[in-house]
């Protein structure tokens, strides 16, 4: 069963009875009585559809191994919580749907134990790639390390939205905080524009109880514009906040895909895509 998106220690000695498959067209889908809310998708093939562009038959290669398919939608399995991002997104806000290019989770650490707070996908234009001309061929080790290209990706005037799923309850006014915490110390002499632009942001979320499985969009249309979007119900349709502000914008740009990220898993996620679009 080459290319699993994910895998729990599966040998000769797991009992046939603890694993459940299930064949579609495309895929098998592997279920563990063990891992009873876990799902591994096994490709039985990795042809690329000639109808797609060649953005989008770079992107398929990217995910095909890690995708499962529900109806006519494909998802990306996050490994660390099991959370499904869509590979597609319409996002409020933005004037074409965004491709995802990888995933990742955050992690607080409470009395030395790790605890997953939230699983985050980054979404970015099909343009992108068209300004990432000079990175072309490099592989994802020296891409994540390079900070001039993640510098290049948030300045390029493209659309980029990053989808934080939670997967345990937090409370708007502890999630801003932590949020703040990344954004802040970033920032080292905030101008009035920049007050104003977090005075909003924590408006937003204090009083808000954000639930398991709630949906926030941070999204990028322009380096010194955010909106932020908020659902409880899936992913959100509307705009709840703008955000205007260059230096907030690029701090939290730098939070999640700088040399000190929050997610170290999604900033590993994201080389690993930008290796495969550049090739």
């Amino acid at each position: 069963m080459a290319g699993a998106l994910s895998s729990p220690a599966m040998s000769l000695l797991t009992p046939i009875s603890e694993i459940h498959t299930k064949n579609t067209k495309n895929f098998s889908f592997v279920k563990f009585k063990r891992h009873p809310h876990q799902i591994y998708c096994y490709p039985f093939h990795s042809t690329v559809p000639t109808s797609l562009s060649t953005f989008n038959q770079r992107f398929y290669r990217t995910t095909i191994a890690n995708s499962s398919s529900v109806g006519s939608t494909e998802f990306v399995l996050e490994p660390g919580t099991s959370v499904k991002f869509p590979t597609g997104l319409s996002v409020p806000g933005c004037s074409d749907s965004l491709v995802l290019l990888g995933t990742g989770y955050r992690e607080k650490v409470f009395a030395i134990i790790g605890v997953k707070v939230y699983a985050a996908g980054l979404y970015v234009s099909r343009s992108l790639v068209e300004k990432l001309n000079a990175w072309k061929g490099r592989q994802a080790a020296e891409i994540q390390n390079d900070s001039t290209l993640f510098s290049t990706l948030f300045e390029a005037p493209v659309e980029k939205s990053l989808q934080i799923v939670l997967v345990r309850d937090v409370d708007g006014k502890t999630f801003w905080g932590a949020l703040d915490d990344a954004i802040s110390p970033r920032i080292k002499s905030p101008i009035p524009v920049d007050e104003s632009a977090l005075s909003t942001f924590r408006i937003t979320f204090q009083g808000r109880p954000l639930k398991q499985g709630t949906v926030i969009l941070l999204t990028w249309v322009e380096p010194s514009k955010m909106l932020v979007s908020i659902s409880s119900d899936g992913s959100p349709s509307a705009v709840d906040a703008t955000i205007e502000s260059i230096n907030v914008a690029s701090a939290l740009f730098d939070a999640f895909l700088g040399d000190a990220p929050v997610s170290p898993p999604l900033k590993a996620s994201v080389a690993k895509g930008l290796a495969i679009l550049l090739k």
